[in-house]
């Protein structure tokens, strides 16, 4: 053990509610792990919370002693922010209670809760809120980043759904955040990431989504994928806010309802779920179906808690990961044929590249309304993700996804990106312009809650 093991993390056990983990206790190494393979970090120190009085505790161990902080949530940050080698890494896995109140319809998610717990606790009552898509993400990371998925036409992102944080600043305090207390902070919280604190509680709007809904996916092979982009375009435009359209290059899963000799094929994926009727699904399909027909396709009614988990398994923990985001205004001829140009490239039958659409309720918030890193204009997210069962695989996909990004930058909305897909976090360029005129605004409310920048390991903002 260290010297800090040997004397400080005595010391820190001894006020702490929860347990705290040095290299030689049993348990280190398991509580190290984080979902992407690819990182493989050594603190000095696991602080596991049980409360924000924990985490200020901790917050204020690692200052006194030198430490550099990492905060862990889920533990899906791709760069590997969730760890820190040599530091103290904050893991609020055991503080994620979730509680529902369906009358006022709201939900308190605890600092460290996955969204498949919130997903959980809101169904009981016919209810959530937007999340992200894969269910054992953590609440936190995706929130503070903006927290988009299948909900975001309908009500929005995560962030315009939430009503107010707890969150310990980096001087320990204990805050409150909201549109009424302390406000420039509940700003910066919605979209500006972890740069602010370490959020502790969050407190969301609820929305009436039933427990069944209607799924669909329909598949084409790679040669067709400038038809179905092209038809995704046109149907896209008419969508109504119940139906949802994610635009996928993806291998077909090895499912029942996909034949055995397409199983791991690439090629491009429409997977449509439907938050309204049943025949509002069916004509979606069928007129995607008259304008292109797929290789295959299924649909079927699904619980809603189905639909958060659908995408676990292929981003299951063990896979070496990395991604790259991106901006587009809709799907151009020139940005069609850039897609078309780089999918076939890839080498992991684990990678993909996903388009999100955004409009409705995300496009009816104001731009200046939130921290969020990206224009409030109707468009798409991109994600260009690399997930490969070996570290020599990823080394390949790696590039790949790193040449397909350089490519969307001409024909998308620039550099900038939605924060959570910024694997090389360190590049100071891009998140200023992810944030864009945001940014000095959020840099002076940096220099008011973390004027050392206490909290750097995230899409980081420098102090004033």
């Amino acid at each position: 053990m260290t010297q800090l093991a040997d004397s400080g993390i005595g010391d820190l056990r001894q006020t702490f509610e929860g347990p705290v983990l040095g290299p030689d206790d049993d348990g280190y190494d398991d509580a190290r792990r984080l979902w992407n393979a690819n990182q493989d970090l050594h603190p000095a120190v696991i602080a596991r919370c049980r409360s924000a009085a924990d985490v200020s505790r901790a917050v204020l161990f690692a200052r006194d002693h030198g430490l550099e902080i990492a905060v862990r949530g889920g533990a899906h940050s791709i760069s590997g922010m969730s760890s820190v080698d040599g530091g103290l890494m904050i893991d609020l896995s055991e503080l994620n209670e979730v509680t529902v109140d369906p009358e006022a319809r709201q939900a308190r998610a605890a600092g460290g809760a996955l969204l498949g717990q919130l997903d959980a606790a809101a169904q009981a009552h016919g209810l959530a809120t937007p999340a992200g898509m894969v269910s054992h993400t953590g609440v936190a990371g995706l929130t503070l980043g903006g927290g988009m998925g299948w909900l975001s036409r309908k009500f929005g992102l995560s962030i315009d759904n939430l009503l107010s944080v707890e969150v310990v600043t980096a001087d320990g305090r204990i805050l409150r955040a909201s549109d009424d207390e302390n406000p420039d902070l509940f700003w910066a919280v919605r979209g500006g990431g972890g740069n602010f604190g370490v959020v502790t509680e969050f407190e969301f709007r609820l929305h009436e989504v039933a427990p069944m809904i209607q799924f669909g996916l329909m598949f084409w092979e790679l040669d067709q994928g400038a038809e179905v982009l092209r038809t995704a375009r046109e149907v896209i435009a008419k969508l109504p806010p119940e139906v949802n359209m994610v635009v996928g290059a993806i291998s077909a899963p090895p499912a029942p309802f996909v034949a055995e000799e397409y199983h791991f094929r690439p090629g491009y994926a429409l997977i449509i779920p439907s938050f309204g009727s049943a025949d509002e699904h069916a004509a979606v399909m069928a007129e995607i179906r008259a304008a292109l027909p797929p290789l295959f396709e299924f649909a079927t009614p699904m619980p809603y808690v189905a639909l958060q988990q659908m995408l676990d398994e292929a981003n299951g923990w063990g896979f070496h990961s990395y991604d790259k985001g991106f901006y587009l205004d809709d799907f151009t001829d020139e940005a069609i044929a850039v897609i078309t140009e780089h999918v076939p490239l890839k080498q992991s039958p684990g990678s993909a590249m996903l388009l999100y659409r955004l409009d409705n309720a995300y496009s009816e918030v104001p731009d200046d309304a939130t921290a969020f890193s990206g224009s409030r204009a109707p468009g798409y997210a991109g994600f260009i993700i690399a997930v490969c069962p070996t570290p020599e695989l990823l080394e390949r996909d790696r590039e790949w996804a790193r040449a397909f990004w350089a490519a969307t930058v001409p024909v998308g909305r620039g550099i900038g990106s939605y924060v959570n897909a910024i694997s090389d976090i360190d590049v100071d360029d891009r998140v200023r312009a992810s944030y864009g005129a945001k940014y000095d605004r959020l840099a002076a409310i940096k220099a008011t809650y973390d004027p050392e920048n206490i909290f750097h390991r995230n899409a980081n903002i420098k102090p004033a």
